[in-house]
């Protein structure tokens, strides 16, 4: 016999309790264990007033951030709708199901004021990877270190020609935040090389062509991992070029070493952070071992002899060339002392011309000058530390670990849905880089120290 519809009627009473219906292998329940917002709302009291209607709870737009960005909901708008809908949402709001989730327009109200005035986002971050520490997942024996770009949220085809500049009528939060960022040497003051084009809608957004897709505007996120687990101990939002991602890696260092007392044996990183300057830096100022090939233009592809060829005699301050000749930084006395590096902090090596005219091999060393000419970095030593390093066993290991911190990328973009901002402007892009570094280090920690009694995979 066919059923017949039921009519759904209200009961006056229920028994219901929102904990029993969220299951027990969630990942918000795993997550939750990890995250302490008591300090909260001492830390942000100086920013709300004594006096007024009571605001909406911080602590509640904190764990539904944390939701968004754990489980990959990039809308605000659609955020709200989901922890009004999804019980586990709510329970791990600690909202019951008469519980009101706050309008969109709150996050943008209190990011654009508290949040950033504290500096919430940032402590927020810093929280996680202090819970990574006494949870034991954080060795600091070696550090990986890399970035990545992130599209920004602008259209590609409203921009102007980078010497042209920004017209004088163009305004609003961006612009005034670029403008703020002129200076610094992680953005504006990067690089002297003006970009080629310039966005009117977010101009810190730095216009790329390094990949192989058609160029786009982008920010740069930069990851400072620890290598054990890969656990995310910084990170530093910057503009899309190698010299503001070696920046933030200077910053990153010192920043986790103040702050978390981390002192790293080694970093582990790639060519883009080989220079002779940031080797030395490395090397003679912190005393890190370098795991990073050696940024190194000398070797030739025409036949002739590379500087690999000439063996560099450091007690006579020379090299020695194949012939059997010197090569000195300088071969004239001068009245007056010169500078024997110039601007860049490189010394040029020569041989006298008298030695190289009558060389069998200056075809096959120097056809086309008169003399050979060899140049050597006042850094040299860090460099040649960094290459022995690359022939050691334990290097080949770092090879395999720095996976670790391209695999963190690449979990940012598919499984956060973190392949394009959301907010606008340098500081939105912090916002953004540290609410999904907190919530991959969140994760992390729900992986590692998964919940008593469930099977683990």
């Amino acid at each position: 016999m066919m059923g017949e519809r039921t009519v759904m009627q209200e009961a006056l009473f229920y028994s219901f309790r929102i904990e029993d219906h969220v299951p027990q292998d969630h990942l918000l329940r795993s997550v939750d264990r990890f995250v302490d917002l008591t300090g909260i709302r001492e830390h942000l009291k100086p920013f709300y007033s004594s006096t007024g209607r009571p605001s909406v709870d911080p602590e509640l737009m904190i764990r539904m951030l944390l939701i968004g960005y754990c489980m990959g909901i990039r809308s605000e708008r659609r955020l709200c709708e989901e922890v009004h809908l999804n019980l586990a949402y709510r329970w791990f709001c600690r909202l019951d199901l008469e519980g009101s989730v706050p309008d969109h327009s709150t996050f943008s109200k209190n990011r654009h004021g508290r949040f950033r005035d504290s500096d919430l986002l940032r402590k927020l971050f810093e929280m996680t990877v202090e819970r990574c520490m006494r949870e034991g997942l954080v060795g600091a024996e070696g550090f990986a270190v890399d970035a990545s770009l992130i599209r920004a949220d602008v259209h590609r085809q409203r921009s102007v020609p980078g010497e042209e500049g920004l017209p004088p009528e163009v305004a609003g939060r961006a612009v005034a935040e670029y403008l703020e960022v002129l200076d610094d040497a992680a953005f504006g003051a990067a690089t002297p090389v003006e970009p080629k084009r310039v966005s009117l809608t977010d101009p810190a957004a730095r216009w790329t062509a390094a990949t192989r897709d058609a160029a786009f505007y982008s920010y740069s996120t930069n990851y400072l991992i620890d290598l054990d687990h890969a656990v995310i101990v910084d990170v530093e939002a910057t503009t899309s070029v190698r010299q503001a991602e070696v920046l933030a890696q200077r910053r990153m260092i010192e920043r986790t070493q103040e702050r978390f007392g981390l002192w790293p044996e080694k970093l582990v990183a790639d060519t883009a952070y080989g220079s002779a300057p940031n080797l030395a830096w490395l090397v003679e100022d912190k005393g890190i071992e370098p795991h990073i090939p050696v940024f190194d233009k000398s070797a030739r592809s025409d036949g002739t002899l590379a500087r690999s060829d000439f063996t560099y005699d450091a007690e006579d301050d020379s090299y020695l060339c194949p012939g059997g000749k010197r090569l000195r930084p300088s071969n004239r006395n001068f009245k007056a002392p010169r500078p024997l590096a110039n601007a860049d902090g490189f010394i040029r090596y020569r041989a006298s011309q008298k030695d190289c005219q009558a060389c069998n091999l200056k075809q096959l060393c120097a056809p086309r000058t008169a003399t050979r000419k060899i140049v050597r970095s006042v850094h040299e030593g860090a460099r040649d530390l960094a290459r022995d390093i690359s022939k050691s066993d334990a290097y080949l290991v770092s090879r395999r670990q720095r996976k670790k911190v391209e695999m963190l990328f690449a979990h940012l973009k598919r499984i956060l849905k973190l392949d394009r901002l959301r907010l606008r402007g340098p500081n939105g892009a912090k916002d953004e880089f540290h609410l999904a570094a907190a919530a991959q280090n969140l994760r992390k920690l729900a992986k590692m120290r998964p919940m008593p009694g469930l099977a683990t995979a």
